[in-house]
């Protein structure tokens, strides 16, 4: 007789976060900063930091919106974009225009500045506008790497239907059954785009001991007995186990981020995010200097 087979350990809801509070970055992106890495240190890595901005609505307009030239060092920025555009330019060459359902890859590294802005159709023409940006903490081997861009439009991205009707899950990262997502990481992350429809229940397998979040941009669902996890809330998992089973209230617009959590010092400053705070005091005195770069004029 062949073994029974064991059920794999759940993962349970560690805790929930949200925030009532608002602010502008520069003038294009009404943001919640849902999580941080300054309240939840090392519980969040290797992420860092997760704005979400929209859902809103902008007029046509003959100007810029958005945030103007600035630096990073030390992470990587990930935008994806639900409703609307977003351009980015930087300093080492990279830069593009993303829509609805790409996503704008920037490895920060060593240092570079940049600048994001609505996009020349969405500024011309108005309209509705939601995207959310997360911060990928870099190893200390690879805080000086190289900057790198990573334009990553939709039609690159491998869409998994679930079983029974459940919905339908995007890799963008990492994998997926058979599903390989386009994005290069440094270190081993899974970020799946979720869209599940209310009143099912979807398992998924994930890695023991890896940082589990599940951001809820819209509807509503539990993890166990858990309370619901609602619109522009995060959910923080137990690292232990590897079965994440949500049942879904409603039907949701998600994403899911699990990564391995780096077990080192996290000191950062503004736009940088580095080890020790010699390191962010060198970043201040690189970028002042000018050896992050300059963006041409256009």
């Amino acid at each position: 007789m062949s073994p029974t087979k064991q059920p794999s350990p759940a993962k349970a809801l560690r805790s929930i976060q949200h925030t009532q509070s608002h602010h502008w970055v520069g003038d294009g992106f009404p943001v919640r900063t849902l999580m941080a890495y300054n309240g939840l240190g090392q519980t969040i890595s290797p992420f860092l930091l997760l704005d979400y901005a929209g859902p809103a609505n902008f007029p046509p307009t003959d100007a810029r919106r958005g945030v103007g030239e600035h630096p990073h060092r030390g992470f990587e920025t990930v935008t994806i974009v639900y409703e609307g555009e977003v351009e980015h330019r930087d300093s080492a060459g990279g830069g593009g225009i993303i829509g609805p359902g790409d996503v704008q890859w920037m490895t920060a590294a060593a240092g570079l500045v940049h600048e994001e802005f609505h996009g020349p159709s969405l500024a011309q023409h108005g309209g509705p506008f939601e995207m959310v940006q997360l911060w990928v903490n870099l190893p200390a081997q690879d805080k000086m790497a190289p900057p790198r861009y990573q334009g990553i439009t939709a039609d690159r991205i491998p869409t998994v239907e679930l079983p029974d009707g459940q919905g339908s899950l995007r890799v963008i990262a990492g994998e997926f059954q058979n599903a390989q997502g386009p994005a290069e990481t440094f270190t081993p992350i899974n970020m799946w785009d979720l869209r599940l429809m209310g009143g099912k229940q979807v398992s998924l397998e994930l890695p023991e001991g890896y940082t589990t979040i599940l951001v809820v941009l819209k509807g509503s669902v539990r993890v166990g007995e858990s309370d619901p996890i609602s619109e522009a809330e995060i959910g923080i998992c137990d690292r232990a186990g590897t079965t994440l089973t949500l049942d879904c209230l409603q039907d949701t617009t998600a994403l899911l981020l699990c990564g391995e959590p780096i077990n080192e010092p996290i000191v950062g400053h503004g736009p940088f995010v580095m080890n020790t705070s010699a390191e962010i005091y060198q970043a201040v005195t690189d970028y002042q200097s000018g050896k992050m770069g300059a963006l041409t004029l256009q």
